[in-house]
């Protein structure tokens, strides 16, 4: 009898779904954790995925509120697809239930606000002998569970294991590349939604397409000078973590991150759009906590702040564009 992998894939949101989707297209089981039972048991019911409209789940994709099933069943890979900030409680809460055998893969973008740690650190502080890898890149959850082609990058400190758990996903529209280098495409999956929240508020701002093409490019430099700082190779950011995650999420309004950084460019008041009650757009606590990050580790990155200082702090923009026109000149 052939054995079928099992994935199970902590969060049901949009991207939770899509990856469950995928995996089972690939030949996999998988089993979605959803936080609200009720969520879980609706979408049971209605085979129709929550945060994913006009999609069905098919009837092979098991759906539970109960995490001890959903990890005690995961036999090739546990998928954290959970918000960012969750993914210290949702790791405590599954750990006693992993096998020590069964690999995580983060598919979550951000740091830890309150720390300023990697996600990666956050998983390993709980769960040190536990095979991580990290799933990134140019990904619209929508796309990816209409079929469109879409790639992305699967990284892991062991290339073997990296192929393993890219096969749990391949297929010919969902193609993971594999690299060894993680921390390159954590970090570029974090700072790319700041980057494209100061993206979208030069365009609000009406400043033009040389300031975001500049912008962007200093951007990019940004995530660099921390992945090295974190031991990450300068050349991964190149690829699809880094600035394939980039172009997308900086130039189509598609973007949460980019579709906020128009509206406060435009002069929305920031707290009517990431006060209480407003969705999650994680490029806002990655801000703060890329901001900390930085100033731990002595690294200069005034995009962040400015956008950490616009968000947080009640910063002018005109104040700050104006501060990141005034720093010397340097080499690029």
């Amino acid at each position: 009898m052939v054995h079928r992998k099992t994935v199970t894939i902590l969060g049901g949101g949009a991207w939770g779904c899509a990856l469950a989707m995928v995996a089972e297209m690939a030949g996999s089981r998988p089993i979605v954790w959803m936080r609200d039972p009720e969520d879980a048991a609706k979408t049971n019911r209605t085979r129709m995925a929550p945060r994913l409209s006009d999609f069905s789940l098919d009837e092979d994709i098991i759906v539970t509120a109960d995490i001890a099933e959903a990890v005690g069943q995961a036999k090739d890979a546990v998928v954290l697809a959970v918000p960012a900030q969750a993914i210290r409680e949702v790791t405590a809460i599954a750990a006693p239930y992993l096998s020590k055998n069964t690999p995580l893969i983060l598919a979550a973008k951000g740091i830890e606000t309150e720390t300023g740690r990697l996600l990666s650190e956050v998983i390993e502080a709980i769960l040190p002998q536990t095979t991580l890898a990290v799933l990134s890149g140019p990904s619209f959850a929508d796309e990816v569970a209409r079929g469109f082609p879409t790639g992305l990058t699967l990284a892991c400190r062991d290339t073997r294991k990296a192929r393993h758990l890219a096969s749990l996903f391949m297929l010919p529209h969902f193609r993971p590349y594999i690299s060894n280098d993680p921390i390159a495409a954590e970090i570029g999956g974090a700072l790319k939604n700041v980057m494209a929240i100061a993206a979208g508020i030069i365009i609000g701002r009406k400043l033009g397409e040389n300031a975001r093409a500049t912008l962007l490019t200093r951007g990019l430099g940004e995530m660099i000078r921390l992945g090295k700082a974190k031991g990450a190779k300068a050349a991964t950011f190149s690829g699809l973590s880094g600035l394939g995650d980039l172009i997308l999420s900086a130039t189509s309004e598609r973007s949460r991150n980019y579709a906020l950084g128009i509206m406060i460019g435009r002069g929305t008041s920031v707290h009517q759009l990431i006060g209480n009650g407003q969705p999650l757009v994680e490029g806002v606590p990655t801000a703060a906590a890329a901001t900390l990050l930085a100033s731990t580790l002595n690294i200069d990155m005034p995009i962040t702040a400015a956008v950490d200082a616009i968000l947080h702090l009640g910063a002018r923009i005109e104040d700050r564009m104006i501060e990141l026109l005034a720093r010397p000149i340097g080499r690029e």
